[in-house]
This record gives structure tokens, C-alpha cells and sequence, in this order.
């Protein structure tokens, strides 16, 4: 069975919602919608205070080539545009909309009927794709039609979709090829055109086995496209790590990207959208979430608009459990606790985790015992004790040198710290003060205009 190289973990899988079909959720009273649902600038307000919009029009304008556009995902009166405070307590700017019945703007396609063939050229699918905001829904939110133009020099030789799905609890994309599996596969073979190539693999655990036999079936009938069982082992949906089990390539360390193997990685959902926007004109508007944990009274799957609070969502699955001790946005490997519930969902929210009694806790930490368990579970074949203690002693230069730059933020570490030392904290604190110390040394070294 494929896999990674190096490193690696087995937490438990957790998944509770596995079985739970997708259930639309009701429309909210009032959406906040961010700015910022992506990497890259925040797009610009195009709606003022007053305005009347409809679902699915343009609200806020992608500013720059790294940026996306924000559509309305409810019809209504925005209420205001100006920082709400985002899941972590901090204030983001976004757009309120009070909603008013579900109006849709014009020429978008809301026929479920299935749309097999595409006859456009490469770059209206390209135009299409970042008309409608499309970013990887996986949780990176890197906009799609930045990912689909190849740079000069460089060539796409095959793509790679993303249906591994590793990370504990979440069976968002598991539902999406279950019940979309067709239109993810029209959607995959619109990727392939835009790209130019001929092949494309869609990996996939084989912890999902109904998800391996359903897309099989469906890809014999497309050239090409080919599903791939993987080897159950975190994370081998980070990006790297599965242009690795697929293909054998291995992505050199920053600044290098999957193109230079050849490969462009989509994630399930991300693909879905894309058929959706390309063959129905339909904007990024809502998503599939799971809403899980062991407490939670109905572990589920939602088809959510964005902008939907956060408990909205947990109300739909039972309700806050009485020993919640930790909300997730995410899983509970990468995901990021949350302070605010009444925080919005966005396009990058693949899973709400609710965490209970010792789950929630984190162990006292105790000095390290030099053990290198965490330096066998890289997955990048770094030293994450190394880097933990070179942030604490800020010195930046050094871990530049060390390659923190190519940590993928994976959380095997701390995961199987026997010290329970908080290793991912600080790898990630040392790889933002570095990767701001590069870009002040690029602008510093940019020709003066």
C-alpha cells in the first residue's frame, strides 16, 4: 500500500460522522462574512451599508493576483461593513447581511442535473474558476486559479485530487465522494484541461473503502483519471506527502512548489466547487462541515452557507456537550481552538471538533528527555526539538538554516511528545518571525522603481 517516506502517526480516526449523509442546514438570520477567507490580501467591499444583495452576487473584490473573490452567500440588506471578532477573539472585517428570504442572482445554475461536457478553452475555465472564488477548501484557502497558472518555465504533468482525508474526525470530504462522486470527477477532468495533462489521480485512505470502490467505478468511464488506495497514516493529505506516496517525487524544501515535480494538488471539495463554478456558474458560496466529537450529542455532516455562525452549526448537531472543555475549528491535529462561537464559517472550515474531559487537556510539560520520538514522526525529516529550543532563544538566523521554513505545521510532534511539550507552538511562532525576516530581506533587495 502507498505512502510517505519518513515519519509519521497513527491517532485515533474518530470518525463518528462517517455514516451521516449531508444534511442542508437552515438558512441563518444574519451571515458575517469575511474579507479574508484565503492566503493572500483581503478582498475589497464592493456593498455599502443599505445595500439590498442576493445570493450568490458579488460583494467584496479580489485585490491583487494573491487574493479571491467573496460572494454573498444569503439574499438580504447588509447591515454593516466594518471588524467583527473572528474565531480566535481577534477582529477581522466583514460584511453583515440580514437575511431576506433566498433570492439568487441572475445566471446562476441551481438544476441539480448532472453537466457532463465542457467546451471551454483553458483560460476561460481559469477566469470562471477565480470569478468564483474558488480556494483550497481543505483548510490552506491558496486560491485556486493561482494554483492552476503554471509560471513560465515550469510544466504540470499530472494532477493530483486530494481525498485522503487524514486528519482525525473529519468526514466532510469523505460525503462529498460518496454523493457528489460524478461531479467531482466532471470536475476533475475540467482541472485536466485547464492544465493541459492527461493524467490525474485521486488518493484516497483506505480507511474509506465504499469512497475507493464508488470513484473507481466512476473513473472507468473517464481517460485518464485513476483513484489511488493509500496506506492510513497522518498526514498523508499534506500536500507533500501525497505527490510522495502517489508518485514517488519529492518536492524540494522552500521556496520550491509541487510544479516543480510536475504536480498540481486539489483538494475533494475544492474540486467539487470547481465543477460547480465552471459548468453551473455558481460562486463559492457554502461548503460541507462535519460537526463531531465523542460528546456531541449527533456527530453530523451540514451543508452550511458561509457566514453561518459556528453555533448554529453545533446547535444542528445537539448542542454544546456539558463537558466540552475545547471547540475546534478543524481537527485536532491542526485545528485552532476557538474563543468565539458566534464566529463565522468560512471556506476554509472543513470541521467543527468538540473536545471533552481529558481530550480538551493538554499533559504538564516536563523537560525533554532527548528521546527524538519527534524527530522519527516528521514527516519533513526536521528536528523539531531543535527548532522549539532555537525559538526560544530567538535565534532566527539559525533556524532559517535549519529549514523551519519547511515545516508543514503537521502537529506529529507535539502528538507524540512523550514530555507533552508544546513543540508546535513554538515551530510555528520561529516560522512566522522567519518567513517575515525573508520577505523584509526580499523587499529590501526588490529593484527600486
Amino acid at each position: 500500500m502507498k505512502t510517505f517516506p519518513i515519519g509519521g502517526v497513527h491517532p485515533s480516526e474518530n470518525k463518528l460522522s462517517r455514516g451521516s449523509a449531508v444534511e442542508p442546514l437552515p438558512l441563518p438570520d444574519l451571515v458575517n462574512i469575511p474579507l479574508s477567507q484565503h492566503i493572500g490580501a483581503p478582498a475589497t467591499a464592493k456593498v455599502a451599508k443599505g445595500d439590498r444583495v442576493l445570493a450568490g452576487q458579488l460583494i467584496a473584490e479580489a485585490t491583487g493576483f494573491m487574493s479571491a473573490n467573496i460572494h454573498a452567500s444569503v439574499s438580504g440588506v447588509v447591515k454593516a461593513v466594518e471588524a467583527v471578532p473572528n474565531g480566535q477573539g481577534m477582529r477581522q472585517p466583514m460584511i453583515t447581511i440580514q437575511r431576506e428570504g433566498d433570492q439568487w442572482a441572475e445566471g446562476i445554475d441551481r438544476d441539480p442535473a448532472l453537466k457532463r461536457d465542457c467546451d471551454l478553452a483553458p483560460a476561460e475555465i481559469l477566469d470562471r474558476i477565480k470569478r468564483a472564488g474558488i480556494v483550497g477548501m481543505g483548510g490552506a484557502t491558496f486560491p485556486t486559479h493561482v494554483k492552476l497558472a503554471v509560471p513560465p518555465g515550469k510544466k504540470a504533468e499530472f494532477l493530483i485530487i486530494n481525498g485522503v482525508e487524514c486528519e482525525p474526525y473529519l468526514t466532510s470530504d469523505h460525503r462529498v465522494m460518496l454523493e457528489r462522486g460524478e461531479e467531482l470527477i466532471v470536475g476533475v477532468t475540467i482541472l485536466m484541461k485547464a492544465l493541459g495533462v492527461g493524467n490525474a489521480f485521486i488518493g484516497i485512505e483506505n480507511n474509506k473503502p465504499d469512497a475507493i470502490a464508488h470513484l473507481t467505478a466512476l473513473a472507468a468511464s473517464y481517460a485518464g483519471v485513476r483513484v489511488v488506495p493509500l496506506k492510513v497514516q497522518y498526514p498523508q493529505g499534506g500536500e507533500k506527502q501525497l505527490i510522495a506516496a502517489v508518485t514517488g517525487r519529492e518536492v524540494p524544501p522552500p521556496p520550491a512548489l509541487p510544479i516543480d515535480v510536475g504536480a498540481v494538488v486539489c483538494n475533494a471539495s475544492t474540486t467539487l466547487a470547481v465543477y460547480e463554478a465552471v459548468q453551473k456558474n455558481k460562486p463559492l458560496l457554502e461548503r460541507v462541515v462535519t460537526v463531531t466529537g465523542k460528546g456531541v450529542a449527533r456527530p453530523c455532516n451540514l451543508l452550511v452557507r458561509m457566514g453561518t455562525p459556528v453555533s448554529a452549526l453545533l446547535e444542528a448537531a445537539g448542542g454544546l456537550p456539558e463537558d466540552a472543555g475545547k471547540v475546534l475549528n478543524g481537527g485536532p491535529m491542526m485545528g485552532r481552538a476557538m474563543v468565539n462561537l458566534d464566529s463565522p464559517v468560512t471556506k476554509g472550515c472543513s470541521g467543527i471538533t468538540v473536545l471533552g474531559g481529558r481530550e480538551a487537556l493538554r499533559g504538564a510539560d516536563s523537560a525533554c528527555i532527548k528521546c527524538a520520538k519527534c524527530v522519527s514522526a516528521c514527516p519533513m525529516g526536521l528536528e523539531p526539538y531543535l527548532l522549539s529550543k532555537l525559538t526560544r532563544k530567538q535565534a532566527w538566523e539559525r533556524l532559517e538554516t535549519e529549514q523551519i521554513t519547511n515545516c508543514i505545521e503537521c502537529g506529529c510532534c507535539q502528538f507524540t511528545c512523550p514530555a507533552y511539550l508544546p513543540l508546535l507552538d513554538y515551530v510555528r511562532l520561529g516560522k512566522q518571525r522567519v518567513m517575515g525576516l525573508i520577505r523584509a530581506r526580499a523587499a529590501a533587495n526588490a529593484p527600486k522603481k
